[in-house]
């Protein structure tokens, strides 16, 4: 790169550093809100809260960065141009290909960061956070339950224990009210937490299920000597065998297990994690030559430019909810597919031609008019 092209390129990756740490940092802390009942309401550590809201960071950066490389982009253009410094650029003959080299250099940084996360780093950061989140709520019952108090461990599910035993609870009583239209009330002698392929359950021991069902007055009554309660439906969200499309690898998703079992809905959500993965570096090159197309041409003071600001804007959130939709059809139709490649190249396609062919059929056009009028006056 030569010296102008280099400050172009430290002043684009300055505002674009500067605009991921903000965004990443606001929507960390909106997440870290969310996440704050671990150690508010189940009892975990900070260094817990830390690991889950750390482990989610890397979809955050995957999903920002795109949008950062567009704000720096158009924010390092406007004050350029505010500074009439592309104006003399332009004057001393800086060709448009030249100032479109640091920010096309920049956008493909940001799209290989965004595909390394994407393709790599977001599978594996899912599987620990599901490992995390199964031990947590493996742990739930050591961690809020007290003896001898009936505690809400979810909406509508009591419990209650009479004492430690060790590792064991001794004296179980739950209530689970979330049917409505049935209540079942467990009790037991004693209980122990165990796993089982991922899975979380509270082993019951020596005791009995009463179920009591709407307009029936009998209850239904069953004494067992072992009953393993499910603990993942203490959690946000009930965990599976079945591993989801976003905590496998990116292998897995192009060859999964030959011994594994899918619905169509299942294979139709697995096609659509693995092409959203490699379409997203599309889409963060295309935000940032968005950016460029409409900031890219130098302007004087007197011309504005919030209306192409605003059309940029427009453009983006245009093709990321068109992005968005063509994922959802992705899922049921297999012919989609290539919508949702054409898509991005497409926008840079086009964000081409209005940033250098647009540019100069104009260009030629004024020279053209300019001409005409000189010719016209001397005419004259």
């Amino acid at each position: 790169m030569t010296l102008i092209e280099r400050y172009l390129f430290k002043n684009a990756f300055v505002a674009c550093f500067v605009t991921l740490l903000v965004l990443a940092s606001v929507v960390w802390l909106s997440q870290a809100v969310r996440e704050f009942d671990l150690v508010a309401t189940k009892g975990q550590s900070l260094l817990i809260f830390l690991t889950v809201t750390g482990l989610s960071f890397p979809s955050l950066i995957a999903i920002i960065a795109p949008v950062a490389l567009f704000i720096a982009i158009l924010y390092t253009l406007n004050r350029l141009n505010g500074d009439s410094e592309l104006i003399v650029m332009s004057a001393a003959g800086l060709s448009p290909w030249r100032l479109l080299l640091p920010f096309a250099t920049l956008a493909l940084i940001m799209s290989l960061l965004v595909a390394f996360l994407t393709i790599w780093l977001m599978p594996q950061s899912f599987m620990a956070l599901r490992d995390v989140i199964t031990k947590i709520r493996a742990d739930v019952v050591s961690n809020i339950v007290r003896e001898g108090q009936f505690t809400p461990l979810d909406k509508d599910i009591i419990f209650h224990f009479r004492e430690k035993s060790g590792p064991a609870l001794l004296g179980i009583f739950i209530q689970d009210r979330r049917d409505p239209e049935r209540t079942a009330v467990y009790i037991a002698e004693r209980g122990q937490t165990i796993e089982v392929e991922g899975q979380s359950y509270l082993l019951l021991e020596k005791g009995s299920v009463q179920r009591e069902i709407r307009n029936n007055p009998t209850p239904q009554i069953v004494t067992f000597q072992r009953y393993a309660f499910d603990l993942s439906q203490f959690g946000s969200e009930v965990t599976s065998v079945y591993a989801k499309p976003r905590e496998r690898t990116t292998w897995q998703l192009i060859l999964p297990p030959d011994d594994e079992t899918l619905t169509p809905a299942q294979r139709g959500r697995i096609r659509a994690e693995l092409h959203d993965r490699f379409t997203a570096p599309l889409y963060a090159f295309a935000f940032g030559l968005i950016g460029f197309a409409a900031l890219g041409v130098a302007r004087t003071t007197r011309q504005g430019r919030g209306v192409a600001m605003g059309l940029a804007v427009i453009a983006v959130v245009g093709l990321r909810i068109l992005g968005f939709a063509l994922s959802s059809l992705t899922i049921r139709f297999t012919w989609v597919v290539p919508l949702a490649y054409l898509t991005p190249l497409l926008a840079i396609a086009v964000s081409m031609f209005i940033g250098f062919g647009g540019t100069s059929v104009f260009a030629r056009r004024q020279k053209m008019r300019k001409a005409a009028q000189m010719a016209g006056g001397m005419s004259a």
